[in-house]
């Protein structure tokens, strides 16, 4: 299609937006393909009411992370190509845990409390609040908190975590790869000795079914070396660097931190906000034309959403208007920075909630829009 413009409109999407007048973006594959902003007099969230299926959700986790809750994986959305699941493990539970192989998929930790280590047959990782955790398919491992500690994980069924195209930007945006940690097997070796941990059992999930194989010694000792590009590893978000634009708004996209199979997770990070007196500061009003957007509220100050804290989890699925909260156009005016954590899961794909989420939901919060 040429482009084309009618109308008020501006030359450079999220800037020079008329006073009074809100910009809505409309574009496909994930702010990657075909776009236009349309220049309205009223914000596309002005609804009085929401019938049907494309309601917004906000869940909040906090209520599933008590000490006495079970150590399991609680799925909370899915689809044939990921499942997102809440974790809570103390050094309680962990104590009396089994090892852990997920046939079904390659699994991401992030961690949202606590720390620990990480054994694996490659050895010893650690990880503490703010660390992803990428465990390959079928890599056996097992989590030993130093005290309680709270996940999101996302399970890619479909395909393998990748590092995002970066193109002209080079493969050391956003993230340097030499921010991986590699699996120190020296280290996991003394650990074991001096701790007297033997784990003699590696339960395996396959079609959500769990298998258990039981041992005569422990499942980490007899692995005496290793060589390759498939083992577990972690990065933590002090080791990211958010793409910035003094001038414009950048979309979501530019903080895409891992792709796989019809989904893509991105990280949002402190960062400063735009300069220029008319640029857009806070997100723009869109869509999600072709994806469904998860957000897991991690740490800091949500500016551009009211009433939800760290823990939460939101469901925007595609279809449904979306933007900033009203308090947020005020309130933006008077910071220099975001000063906020979270991790976005857009799958391409339809969402299903599973019914743990049910007695988590806040159910006014579709109307957190409303003035």
């Amino acid at each position: 299609m040429f482009h084309h413009t009618q109308g008020l409109h501006t030359t450079q999407g999220h800037k020079g937006i008329p006073d009074g007048c809100f910009e809505e973006e409309q574009g496909r594959k994930g702010f990657s393909g075909p776009v236009s902003h349309l220049i309205k007099s009223k914000p596309s969230t002005r609804w009085t009411q929401i019938e049907g299926p494309l309601r917004p959700h906000l869940y909040d986790l906090v209520k599933l992370n008590k000490p006495q809750v079970k150590s399991d994986w609680i799925r909370l959305m899915y689809n044939n190509d990921v499942a997102m699941y809440n974790f809570l493990i103390t050094p309680t539970t962990a104590s009396k845990s089994h090892s852990y192989r997920n046939a079904d998929g390659e699994t991401l930790y992030f961690c949202h409390k606590g720390e620990g280590v990480v054994l694996t047959e490659y050895g010893m990782l650690k990880y503490n609040k703010g660390t992803y955790i990428l465990i390959p398919k079928c890599v056996h491992h097992n989590i030993v908190p130093q005290n309680d500690s709270h996940f999101f994980i996302v399970e890619s069924r479909t395909g393998s975590y990748r590092e995002p195209d970066r193109g002209m930007v080079g493969r050391n945006a956003f993230y340097d790869t030499q921010a991986f940690k590699i699996p120190n097997l020296e280290e996991q070796t003394n650990w074991l000795k001096a701790h007297k941990n033997i784990y003699c059992e590696i339960h395996v999930k396959r079609n959500d079914l769990i298998t258990q194989f039981k041992y005569e010694d422990c499942v980490y000792t007899d692995v005496l070396g290793w060589k390759g590009d498939y083992f577990p590893t972690t990065i933590h978000v002090d080791d990211m660097m958010p793409m910035l634009s003094a001038r414009v708004h950048l979309p979501p996209s530019a903080h895409c931190t891992f792709v796989s199979h019809n989904f893509v997770i991105c990280t949002f990070l402190p960062r400063p906000l735009e300069s220029d007196a008319d640029a857009l500061k806070v997100p723009f009003y869109h869509q999600n034309i072709d994806y469904d957007e998860v957000i897991f509220y991690h740490d800091g100050d949500f500016f551009s959403r009211d009433n939800l804290h760290p823990g939460c989890l939101s469901f925007h699925p595609a279809g449904f208007p979306h933007g900033p909260h009203p308090k947020a156009m005020e309130k933006v005016k008077s910071q220099t920075h975001t000063q906020e954590y979270a991790v976005m899961v857009d799958t391409w794909n339809p969402l299903n909630i599973d019914s743990n989420m049910n007695p988590l939901e806040v159910n006014e919060y579709w109307k957190s829009w409303q003035k």
